[in-house]
């Protein structure tokens, strides 16, 4: 057995509950939800999104073929599950939820976040509600931090005022204006969801 297999990293209990509860989410999806409906990743279904959530656990097999071309290695990602039944997609997922990948694991703080963001994007861009897990809410926050500062830059602009009990986080830079709202609302807009901002406060 690899050394890693006998190690519990911080975020094992939490990546692996989070992805059985994503399964969850799509074992209740009509096929037609889950083949061909609406997500807040333009363009993809939640098989599309399950597809790229499978991918990230296969670094080596799928990003490094493609270099930095990280959207293209994503969408190589999903056009490879869309060609999959979807009982068979579904048995992978719960292989894949069970046994997170060692690439994952080590990653686990960004995977955690990736996953409970992509969770939401399908919750959401169907219509659908769940009570978000308080750990969740705080990773899909901690990972929105991450993203805007790389993409929109709200990160940078604005400070960000939870009302669901964490901390208010700002820059130096951040001159306009806070920004209140859950730490779910508030991650998902700054990872790019602007469907979310009307559950926002911007003062």
């Amino acid at each position: 057995m690899p050394l890693i297999d006998r190690i519990t990293l911080p975020f094992d209990t939490a990546l692996r509950a989070e992805r059985v509860r994503l399964i969850e989410t799509l074992e209740k999806l009509s096929d037609e939800d889950f083949t061909s409906g609406t997500t807040l990743c333009a363009g993809w279904s939640p098989r599309d999104v399950l597809g790229h959530l499978i991918g990230v656990d296969y670094l080596l097999g799928s990003y490094l073929p493609y270099g930095l071309r990280v959207t293209a290695a994503n969408q190589g990602q999903v056009a490879r599950v869309r060609r999959m039944p979807r009982h068979r997609l579904m048995e992978w997922a719960r292989h894949w939820a069970a046994s997170p990948s060692p690439t994952s694991r080590l990653g686990g703080l960004v995977v955690l976040g990736d996953l409970a963001i992509h969770h939401q994007d399908i919750v959401r861009g169907l219509g659908l509600h769940r009570e978000v897990p308080d750990e969740m809410a705080t990773a899909i926050f901690r990972e929105g931090l991450q993203l805007s500062l790389w993409t929109n830059r709200r990160v940078v602009r604005h400070r960000l005022v939870p009302t669901d009990g964490h901390r208010p986080f700002a820059l130096p830079a951040a001159r306009d204006g806070d920004v209140h709202g859950t730490r779910e609302a508030l991650g998902m807009w700054l990872a790019g969801r602007d469907s979310v901002a009307g559950e926002l406060r911007f003062a």
